[in-house]
């Protein structure tokens, strides 16, 4: 065991922390960087700051008059730009110290926001596919400096030395990895080409690449952004932004809606997908800082309604987090994004406004998109609630196309009471839709608003069973008996059953059961079984009037007139007890164990009892 030094390192005086630098590697690898691929990007964005510090010192220069040139050929990796260089000084100051940039500490100075890179970490990641780092660099700010070598290893030592300025004859910098046996995956050439188009394809500065077979540079971005060129017509422009986003995204875009925030710095386009796709479910979007690309999975960009589409953007003033793999949470992107949702609005109010058939197309599959935009948003609730298509007794139609027939609009709170009843509305002339979707029962409630002359309810029991007709005397007294038989029979499901006529004749009976009613029965029944205990005592003090279900019986229909007729009581409950087994099956509800069990019994019934007659 070794004794401190206390001479040396007196009690309370300071020390500098010990850096391992292979476990701050792994630590970048694992838990900072999704991948070692990102070597690249960091590269080139060293470069593209590098080559923005120098377009400052002379910007009158021409646009193509410095750039960026990548090589790989399998042994080694090297990105060169003609940027602002390092002096020795700045060599040791930057490179040698963790966490410091000279970017940074110009834009502290200048106020600036010229730069990509913050965080002065991003040389580390070239140490994921490689054991050293070799710099080359010459400064521009001062024309007669040396040109300056430092030599950073995986070990965390490194060396610095000066050399001769032919070694380095113009001003900038040059990076050379000699990659490691096990990523290779990451740095042979066509890797390394496709990952400078994958990060680079935007970049401002003109970036070439040779493998040393062609003998010539190959562009990496030859051409600008799509909606930084001019083109010939409105047409084209539009045909050219759709082709770009489906080549980026895959897909056919049903509109391509051009974005343009000037006050950020932001340009790009929203690509409306074709097709529904789950609601809620947020794509992530492509996101350009400054040309860079930053993620192609940026959720956060867009509020979680627009679902719809699918983004890329280029942006100035937008903060990337320290892995630069997706955006920092701040006023500035919450701004961004409320100003990205007015411009979908707009598109979605010019789309109303002059182009009918895009808006058809566009709400046909992503109506449940809409309606929750319309919940919050006043404006799109009276432009497009007359064109949602809702689930009604006419069919899936538009709240405007069912208003002109149904002055009187009615509405279930959920699907199981829609289909239940749908069949019977239907015949009675009523106008019912459903409400049990998400937003649907809160939207409809707020037709008024648009149609003034159309009045919307709740579908209450009542409604429906007012405009069911009654039986005559004479054929209600004939079926007395059994009625009664069927109420006892199903009593223990709570049901009362009544005899009416009504359309479609062809339905032998109508369970009238609300979810509310079923779920106050449930709550006596527990009440009654945990009587005299804290539970009991808890829902017995909620207890009320338990509403009762009601099996409505259709004398139309000859089945139910040939069981009100049956004499014999057994076969009498037993029919009573399918018919109820039938109209819940009808209602597609969930059952419950007992009225499983008696549709089960009661057909089996039904069958020995038709097996002992034929016999």
């Amino acid at each position: 065991m070794t004794l401190p030094d206390t001479a040396a390192n007196p009690a309370g005086a300071d020390r500098t922390f010990q850096v391992d630098l292979r476990g701050l590697v792994d630590l970048l690898s694992h838990h900072l960087y999704s991948s070692p691929r990102v070597y690249l990007r960091e590269l080139l964005q060293n470069a593209v700051d590098a080559l923005t510090a120098r377009r400052g010192l002379a910007p009158d220069a021409p646009a193509d008059a410095f750039g960026i040139r990548l090589y790989a050929d399998g042994s080694v990796v090297r990105v060169e730009d003609d940027g602002v260089g390092l002096t020795e000084a700045d060599v040791h100051s930057f490179l040698a110290t963790i966490g410091r940039s000279s970017k940074r500490a110009e834009r502290i100075a200048e106020q600036r926001g010229d730069f990509i890179g913050q965080f002065g970490i991003g040389l580390l990641s070239c140490f994921l596919v490689a054991d050293e780092i070799h710099v080359l660099s010459r400064s521009a700010r001062t024309p007669d400096a040396p040109a300056v070598e430092w030599r950073g290893r995986g070990d965390g030592s490194y060396t610095v030395r000066a050399l001769p300025a032919s070694a380095r004859p113009r001003p900038g910098t040059t990076v050379t990895l000699t990659p490691r046996a096990d990523a290779g995956e990451w740095t042979r050439p066509t890797q390394v080409h496709a990952l400078a188009r994958h990060f680079g394809s935007l970049l401002r500065h003109p970036v070439t690449f040779d493998d040393g077979t062609v003998g010539q540079d190959v562009a990496v971005n030859p051409e600008p952004a799509p909606w930084a060129r001019t083109y010939p017509t409105p047409g084209s422009r539009s045909r050219a932004l759709a082709a770009y986003g489906q080549g980026v995204f895959g897909f056919t875009p049903l509109d391509t809606i051009e974005l343009d925030l000037p006050a950020v710095g932001l340009k790009g386009i929203a690509c409306v997908l074709p097709e529904a796709v789950p609601a809620g479910r947020r794509h992530g979007h492509r996101v350009h800082v400054k040309g860079m690309l930053l993620s192609e999975q940026a959720e956060e960009l867009l509020p979680e309604w627009a679902f719809f589409v699918r983004c890329v953007i280029d942006a100035e003033s937008l903060r990337p987090t320290a892995s630069r793999e997706s955006l920092y949470e701040d006023d500035t992107l919450a701004a961004v994004r409320d100003a990205l949702a007015d411009r979908l609005r707009d598109w979605i109010a010019r789309a109303a406004a002059s182009d009918p058939d895009l808006l058809g197309r566009f709400l046909q599959a992503h109506h449940l998109a809409v309606k929750s935009l319309a919940v919050h948003d006043d404006e799109i609730l009276r432009m497009l609630l007359p064109w949602l298509p809702f689930e009604t007794t006419d069919g899936h139609t538009t709240l405007d196309e069912f208003a002109r027939t149904h002055r009187t609009v009615l509405v279930t709170s959920s699907v199981e009471e829609f289909r239940q009843v749908a069949a019977i509305a239907s015949a009675a002339g009523l106008g019912v839709v459903n409400g049990g979707y998400t937003y649907d029962r809160e939207l409809v409630h707020r037709l008024p608003e648009i149609r003034p002359e159309v009045s919307v309810a709740d579908l209450d029991p009542a409604t429906l069973t007012a405009h069911l007709d009654p039986v005559d005397r004479e054929t209600e007294l004939a079926a007395v008996a059994y009625l009664a038989l069927a109420r006892d029979a199903l009593a223990v499901f709570d049901c009362d059953v009544a005899l009416r006529t009504f359309q479609p004749a062809s339905a032998p009976a109508l369970l009238v059961d609300s979810r509310e009613a079923r779920h106050e029965r449930t709550r006596s029944q527990l009440a009654r079984e945990q009587e005299g205990g804290v539970w009991g005592d808890i829902l017995g003090a909620l207890r009320q009037e338990a509403p009762r279900a009601q099996l409505i019986l259709n004398q139309l229909n000859p089945l139910v007139r040939a069981a009100v007729a049956i004499e014999e009581p057994e076969l009498a409950r037993t029919s009573a007890e399918a018919l109820y087994g039938q109209a819940a099956l009808l209602s597609r509800r969930p059952l419950r164990a007992a009225e499983s069990s008696l549709i089960n019994r009661s057909f089996l019934d039904l069958l020995a009892h038709a097996l002992r007659k034929d016999s």
